[in-house]
C-alpha cells in the first residue's frame, strides 16, 4: 500500500512539474508589449499635441480643404447614432497599420479628430469619458505612434445641436 502511495505520489509531481514546464515554455507579452515605449510615446506627443488643438471655425474650414479627412475613432455603432458631417469612422479598436493606411490613405494626409469629450451634451451617442481617460488623447497618440503626423483635434466644447458643428443624426 505504502509503494502505491508513494508511486502515486510521485506521478503526481511528474505531472505538476510537467505542467509547470509547459507553462513556463509559454513566450511573454514582453516582445509584444512595450509599456516604457508608450510612456515615451506619450511624452513626446504631449507637447505636439497641444500646438495642434484648433477651434471649431478653424476645423470646419480645414475640412473643406483638399487631402483633408475628419476621423471618428468612436465604435461604429456611436457613429451610426450620429457624427460630423463628412467624418470616415474608424473605431480607435481597430487601429491597425493596414486599418489606418486603408481609410486613411498617405500618412501625410490632414486629420481631423474629435471625440465624446469634446460634445457638452453629455448624451448618446456623445457620452462624456472620464477626462483622463478621453478618446482624443488615446486616438491622437495612436495616430501620431503610426506615423501620422499631420493631425488636428478639435479643441472647443460644443453641443451637437449647434448648426456650425454639422452634426449628422443617424
Amino acid at each position: 500500500m505504502r509503494a502505491s502511495v508513494a508511486l502515486a505520489a510521485v506521478c503526481g509531481l511528474m505531472l505538476a512539474s510537467s505542467a509547470l514546464a509547459t507553462e513556463k515554455a509559454r513566450p511573454t507579452t514582453e516582445a509584444q508589449i512595450d509599456y516604457q515605449g508608450f510612456r515615451g510615446l506619450t511624452g513626446e506627443v504631449e507637447a505636439y499635441r497641444a500646438d495642434r488643438l484648433i477651434s471649431l471655425a478653424e476645423f470646419q474650414r480645414m475640412a473643406g480643404e483638399p487631402n483633408t479627412i475628419i476621423l471618428d475613432a468612436r465604435s461604429a455603432d456611436a457613429y451610426a447614432a450620429g457624427h460630423i458631417d463628412g467624418a470616415v469612422n474608424l473605431p480607435f479598436t481597430d487601429f491597425t497599420d493596414q486599418s489606418l493606411r486603408a481609410a486613411l490613405r498617405d500618412p501625410n494626409t490632414r486629420i481631423l479628430i474629435y471625440c465624446n469629450n469634446n460634445f457638452s451634451n453629455n448624451a448618446q451617442p456623445v457620452m462624456l469619458k472620464r477626462i483622463e481617460l478621453a478618446l482624443n488623447i488615446q486616438t491622437f497618440i495612436n495616430l501620431y505612434g503610426y506615423g501620422y503626423r499631420n493631425v488636428f483635434e478639435l479643441g472647443d466644447v460644443v453641443d451637437f445641436n449647434d448648426p456650425e458643428v454639422g452634426w449628422v443624426r443617424g
